[in-house]
C-alpha cells in the first residue's frame, strides 16, 4: 500500500509539473480570450477579424475580448514588421513592432493552431481542435529579411479578372473589385507580405479608378506600387487617353505627360484615402504598352531623354509630395532600359534599383559591388508566369522551387534586400511557388539548397495532413522533375511572336517534336506512375479537403499528364487527352459550389499548343549515357547542391574557381561526344559567365553561357531548362577523369552525358 501511495504521489507531481509548464489558450469548452491595444492601426483590426474567424473554425467558438485575456497584443520596438510571441505569467504576449508586426503575430497564432495561409484561396478547411496550448518557455522572434515583399498581378486576362468581374463580385466590365483585392491582401498578410503592384493589363480597370480599392489596401497595411512601365503611380494602359492628352511622348508632349503625373501626385497628397505612407513610386519611363520610350531614335537620344525624365520626376515629387530622398522610389533597368542604365544613367543614390529575371526565372543581372552600397538598396522583379516570346506560361505555375531558391539566394547575398516582387497571373494558381518566394523574403534562412525538399514536404503535410503529405511527396518530386524538363505550355515545341507574314498571329503550329518514341513513352510512363501514387494518397485526405486537393494536386498533375499525352500520342489517344483537359478544367470551375468559376482557363491566349492537336515524333536517336551532376567524386570548397532544380533535381552551384571531378570508364577506344548541361543562368553583372571542361588534366575547353537577349539559342535554353555544350574528343579504353570548373560566378551544373565509341 505504501508503495502504491508513493507511486500516486510521483504521478501527481509529474502531472502538476506538466500542467504548470503549459499555457492553455483553448480548453475545449470556453472561447479564446484576447486583449487589444487601444487605437490600433487598421491593419491590426483587419488581422484580428481574420484571426477570430480562424479560431471559430478551429475551436467552434468566436474569441471574446477580456481584460483578463490569455492572449494580449501589444506594441513593441524593433525592425518594422517584426514581432515576438512569448509567455509572461499565464498570458501569451503578441508583441508587434508596428501595425503589420502585430497583424503578423496574430496570424502566426493561427498558423500555430493549424490554419493554413491558404484557408480561403486554397479551400484548406482547418482541422477542429479540442485543446490549444503553448509551453511556458515558448518564444518566437521574427523579422523580415527583405523590407518590402509582394506580388504583381499581371496577365490577369484569363483568370483573376474574369473570375472577379463576372463571378466573385460582378461589376463593371474588366474590373477587379475591392472585395477581390481584400481577399488578395488578406492572403498577403497571411504570407507576411506587404506590397502589391495592381493588375494593369488592357481591359482591366485601373486600380485607382476602382472605388474603395486603395482604402482596402490601407486597411490591410499594403504598400501600393506600380510596374516597371508605370511611373509615378499611373496605370498608363487604363489611364492615358491619346485623344485627350496626345501621344505619350516626353520629347514632343512633355507638358501633358507632366500634368498627367502631377494629377496623381496631388491626389495622393490631398486625399486621405490615398495617403503617401503606403506608396512606392516607380520612376523612369517606357511606352504605354511595355515598349520602348516613344519619340527617341538613337541610343544617345534615348539616354538623354530618360535622364531628363528621371531628373524632372525628382522635381515633381519634391514639389507635390515631399523630400524625394525620404520617399520610397524604385527604378527598374528592364529590357532596353538596362542598356541605357549601363551607359552611365544618373539615378539618385536614395532610389532603389530593381533587377529582373529574363521572364523565365533566370536573373539577368544582380547588384554589383558599387550598387550594393547604394542608400536605396536593391530589389528583384521575378516572374512566376509570363506572356511573350519564346512562349507564354500562363496556365499552370511550374517554375522549379530550386530555381526560385538559387536565384533569390544569390540576390540576397548581393544585398538585394529592399523589395522583392513576384509576377503572378493568379495567386491561387501560384500556390507553393509564391509561398516559397515570400517565405524567403520573410526569412532568408527558412530554407537552403539542402533542405528545399523538406520545406516542400512540410508544405504538403500542412495542407493535407502528415500521412498524406509524406506519401504524396515522392510523386510530386517527380512531377517537378518533369516540369523542369518541359513545362506543360512548352510541350508543342512551338513559339509565339514570330513573323506574322509566315505564321498566323505570329504563332508556330504544333508539328515535329524532337523526341523518339522511346523518349515519349518514358515521359508518359512517368506520369502514369505519378497519377497512380496520387490516387493511392487521396483516401488519406480529410473529405472536407477534396476541393483543395483537386486544385493544388490533382488538376495540375492530371492536366500536365494529359498535355503530354495529347502531344506525344497517336491521334485517337491525343483527342482523349484533349477532352480530359476540358473535363478537368470544367471540374475546377465547378468546385466549392462554383466559387472558382471562371478562374481556370486551360487555353490562355488560345495558343496552338492548347488545340486538339498532336505532334510528330522524331525517328533520329542518339544514345546518351546521362549522369547527375551531384554524383561527383570530388569538389572544391563552397560547392553546394540545390534540390528540386534541373532535369536532375539536384543541380550543383559552383563558386567562381570552384570545380567538380568525375571518374568514368569507356569500354572501347574511339571518338566520343561529351555534353555538359547547365542551368541557363546569366552573368551576375555585365561581364561573362564561363566554365571549362577538361579530360584527364588536358588543356581545358572554355565555354560561355552568355547569350543575347531573345536570341534563338537563349529561347531554346529557357524552353528546355538547360544550356547544352558539346566537346568532341577521342578516348582510349579505360578510366578517365572529367573536371568542370567555374570561371565566373553563377555557374550551376545539372548533368553531363557521353555518347559515341560505336
Amino acid at each position: 500500500m505504501k508503495q502504491i501511495i508513493c507511486t500516486i504521489c510521483v504521478w501527481f507531481a509529474l502531472l502538476t509539473t506538466v500542467s504548470g509548464a503549459e499555457v492553455v489558450w483553448f480548453d475545449g469548452a470556453h472561447p479564446v480570450t484576447y486583449e487589444m491595444p487601444k487605437n490600433a492601426d487598421p491593419v491590426v483590426m483587419t488581422a484580428l477579424e481574420m484571426w477570430k474567424d480562424d479560431m471559430r473554425q478551429v475551436t467552434g467558438l468566436v474569441p471574446v475580448a477580456s481584460d483578463k485575456a490569455v492572449i494580449k497584443v501589444i506594441q513593441g520596438k524593433g525592425a518594422p514588421d517584426g514581432f515576438r510571441i512569448y509567455i509572461k505569467g499565464r498570458q501569451i504576449i503578441v508583441e508587434g513592432n508596428n501595425g503589420r508586426g502585430m497583424a503578423y503575430g496574430l496570424l502566426e497564432l493561427s498558423r500555430m493552431a493549424g490554419v493554413s495561409p491558404w484557408i480561403w484561396w486554397g479551400d484548406i478547411v482547418p482541422e477542429k481542435k479540442d485543446r490549444l496550448v503553448l509551453s511556458s518557455d515558448f518564444l518566437t522572434e521574427q523579422q523580415p529579411s527583405v523590407a518590402y515583399r509582394g506580388i504583381f498581378i499581371n496577365d490577369e486576362d484569363w483568370s483573376t479578372r474574369p473570375w472577379s468581374s463576372k463571378v466573385f463580385e460582378p461589376g463593371p466590365k474588366g474590373q477587379i473589385g475591392p472585395r477581390t483585392y481584400r481577399k488578395i491582401f488578406e492572403l498577403l498578410l497571411r504570407l507576411r507580405a506587404n506590397t502589391i503592384w495592381p493588375a494593369m493589363h488592357e481591359g482591366t480597370v485601373a486600380f485607382f479608378q476602382v472605388e474603395g480599392a486603395k482604402a482596402v489596401a490601407d486597411s490591410c497595411g499594403i504598400m501600393i506600387g506600380t510596374s516597371h512601365c508605370e511611373p509615378l503611380m499611373r496605370n498608363n494602359v487604363g489611364e492615358w487617353n491619346v485623344e485627350e492628352r496626345g501621344r505619350f511622348n516626353y520629347k514632343t508632349n512633355r507638358e501633358a505627360v507632366q500634368q498627367y503625373w502631377i494629377e496623381r501626385l496631388q491626389q495622393l497628397s490631398t486625399n486621405p484615402q490615398h495617403s503617401t505612407p503606403n506608396t512606392i513610386f516607380t520612376i523612369g519611363m517606357r511606352g504605354i504598352h511595355d515598349s520602348s520610350m516613344e519619340g527617341y531614335q538613337s541610343q544617345q537620344e534615348k539616354f538623354d531623354g530618360l535622364q531628363q525624365v528621371i531628373d524632372d520626376q525628382q522635381m515633381l515629387l519634391g514639389k507635390y509630395v515631399g523630400d524625394p530622398s525620404k520617399l520610397m522610389q524604385v527604378f527598374v533597368p528592364y529590357k532596353e532600359v538596362l542598356e541605357l542604365y549601363e551607359m552611365g544613367l544618373r539615378v539618385p543614390d536614395y532610389v532603389t534599383l530593381m533587377w529582373c529575371d529574363d521572364n523565365y526565372g533566370y536573373m539577368t543581372r544582380y547588384a554589383g559591388v558599387h550598387e550594393q552600397q547604394r542608400q536605396g538598396g536593391g530589389a528583384v522583379y521575378y516572374h512566376l508566369s509570363y506572356w511573350g516570346r519564346p512562349h507564354d506560361y500562363l496556365w499552370l505555375t511550374t517554375t522549379q522551387p530550386g530555381l526560385i531558391y538559387n536565384e533569390m539566394r544569390e540576390a540576397y547575398d548581393r544585398n538585394v534586400r529592399k523589395l522583392w516582387i513576384a509576377n503572378v497571373h493568379d495567386v491561387k494558381v501560384a500556390g507553393y511557388d509564391l509561398e516559397l518566394f515570400l517565405d524567403m523574403a520573410w526569412n532568408i534562412n527558412s530554407v537552403n539548397g539542402s533542405t528545399l525538399s523538406d520545406h516542400y514536404k512540410t508544405w504538403l503535410c500542412r495542407q493535407f495532413g502528415k500521412e498524406a503529405g509524406e506519401r504524396l511527396f515522392p510523386a510530386m518530386l517527380e512531377y517537378w522533375r518533369l516540369c523542369g524538363e518541359r513545362r506543360p505550355e512548352f510541350m508543342g515545341w512551338t513559339q509565339v511572336e514570330l513573323d506574322k507574314k509566315k505564321y498566323d498571329r505570329g504563332l508556330s503550329p504544333v508539328g515535329d517534336v524532337p523526341l523518339t518514341a522511346a523518349e515519349a513513352k518514358a515521359r508518359l510512363d512517368a506520369f502514369v506512375r505519378i497519377k497512380a501514387m496520387i490516387d493511392e494518397c487521396r483516401p488519406l485526405v480529410r473529405p472536407e479537403l477534396k476541393d483543395a486537393w483537386f486544385a493544388a494536386i490533382q488538376y495540375p498533375v492530371y492536366a500536365s499528364a494529359a498535355m503530354s499525352r495529347k502531344i506525344l500520342s497517336d491521334p485517337v489517344e491525343s483527342h482523349r487527352a484533349y477532352e480530359e483537359i476540358q473535363s478537368l478544367t470544367a471540374q475546377y470551375n465547378q468546385m466549392n459550389g462554383g466559387k472558382w468559376r471562371g478562374l481556370m482557363d486551360a487555353a490562355p491566349r488560345r495558343l496552338p499548343v492548347f488545340e486538339d492537336v498532336h505532334g510528330n515524333l522524331s525517328t533520329n536517336h542518339t544514345h546518351w549515357e546521362v549522369h547527375l551532376a551531384a554524383d561527383y567524386d570530388s569538389a572544391a570548397e563552397g560547392v553546394r547542391t540545390v534540390q528540386m532544380l534541373g532535369h536532375s533535381m539536384n543541380a550543383v552551384a559552383l563558386p567562381k574557381g570552384g570545380f567538380l571531378t568525375y571518374r568514368f570508364k569507356v569500354t572501347k577506344t574511339g571518338d566520343y561526344v561529351l555534353q555538359t548541361a547547365l542551368i541557363p543562368t546569366h552573368a551576375v553583372d555585365d561581364g561573362d559567365i564561363r566554365y571549362s571542361v577538361s579530360i584527364d588534366g588536358a588543356a581545358p575547353m572554355v565555354y560561355s553561357l552568355k547569350e543575347p537577349f531573345r536570341s534563338e539559342q537563349w529561347k531554346q535554353n529557357v524552353l528546355r531548362g538547360q544550356a547544352l555544350r558539346d566537346l568532341h574528343l577521342h578516348l582510349s579504353e579505360g578510366s578517365h577523369t572529367l573536371t568542370i570548373r567555374a570561371l565566373d560566378e553563377h555557374i550551376v551544373i545539372d548533368q553531363w552525358a557521353l555518347t559515341g565509341g560505336e
